[in-house]
């Protein structure tokens, strides 16, 4: 077996407890202490897991920094983390690759820049930027490619994807209606990735239209090849993240349902992809989500 990678976890941005939740998927958690992360949720989900057998195998978040020193000391305690640093660059020289758990996307070119330039592997939390400009940016500082590593987990969640028989009893999709609640800016990517991975003949964007009312978002696109995709964030209504996939002979309904699996899934993606050093995600394919994200903030 090859040597264990050694990952550093950065974080973390209000409202969003990845450190704590990615930190577990690789190392376990100790429940008492999990319980006062902040975020019910995961260890609700963490507890129906059978650890350490659910962990990933051979790797390992040995470093933790975040902007609050006490805050760090938690995560690493609530995720069995050795070392607390005390500065983002600390991590550079002690680990193998880097989790930015930040999904405040306006600081990811910050962030992640030192890391790139130092050709280590970084995984980049949703989304990876808020424009085009942003993303381009931060794509172009890969030293190889395949560096720079960044989605929504939902792009790996089973139950967003369409099976064989699913596809065959819809026939051609023509149209994906997608719901996420909350704000664009955070959440509009968590649909956004699968919606695009359910029509991938779908061509170039060719125009859309924005909708928007108080906190709800909806933005309706046409791609080259006459497929649709609508994408609406609902802000404060308690909408499931769901899809309507509609094509020629039927439709079908996907729902999201399983955290734990799809986060599992996307690190154990990053991780495999630093061991065979290849491009798991094309730089193109973050571009086309972006850019989604940048038509849904423009009035």
């Amino acid at each position: 077996m090859s040597k264990a990678l050694r990952l550093g976890i950065m974080g973390m941005s209000p409202g969003n407890g990845h450190p704590y939740s990615w930190s577990a998927i690789f190392n376990g958690y100790d429940a008492t202490s999990m319980e006062t992360c902040g975020f019910p949720v995961i260890p609700r989900y963490l507890e129906q897991q059978r650890f350490p057998d659910d962990c990933i195998d051979n790797a390992r978040v040995t470093h933790v920094w975040t902007h609050d020193p006490d805050l760090s000391r938690q995560i690493a305690k609530a995720a069995c983390i050795d070392s607390v640093c005390d500065h983002p660059d600390d991590l550079i020289g002690q680990v193998d690759a880097v989790l930015l758990a930040r999904d405040d996307a306006e600081t990811h070119l910050q962030y992640a820049t030192p890391f790139l330039k130092a050709g280590l592997p970084i995984y980049v939390d949703k989304p990876l930027a808020l424009s085009l400009d942003e993303a381009k940016a931060l794509i172009n500082l890969q030293i190889y490619p395949g560096q720079l590593f960044s989605c929504s987990a939902l792009r790996y969640a089973p139950e967003l994807q369409l099976d064989a028989g699913q596809r065959a009893r819809i026939g051609e999709i023509r149209c994906v209606a997608a719901t996420v609640p909350k704000d664009w800016d955070k959440y509009a990517v968590h649909v956004i990735e699968p919606m695009l991975r359910l029509a991938p003949g779908r061509g170039r964007l060719l125009k859309h239209s924005r909708w928007q009312n108080a906190d709800r978002i909806v933005v309706h696109t046409e791609f080259e090849s006459g497929i649709e995709c609508q994408v609406g964030t609902y802000g404060t209504l308690p909408v499931p993240i769901s899809f309507r996939v509609m094509g020629t002979t039927g439709y079908c309904d996907l729902q999201f349902s399983d955290t734990f699996r799809a986060f599992r899934a996307t690190l154990q993606d990053f991780v495999d992809g630093i061991r065979a050093r290849d491009v798991r995600i094309a730089p193109q394919e973050m571009l086309d989500v972006v850019e989604i994200i940048e038509l849904g903030r423009s009035s």
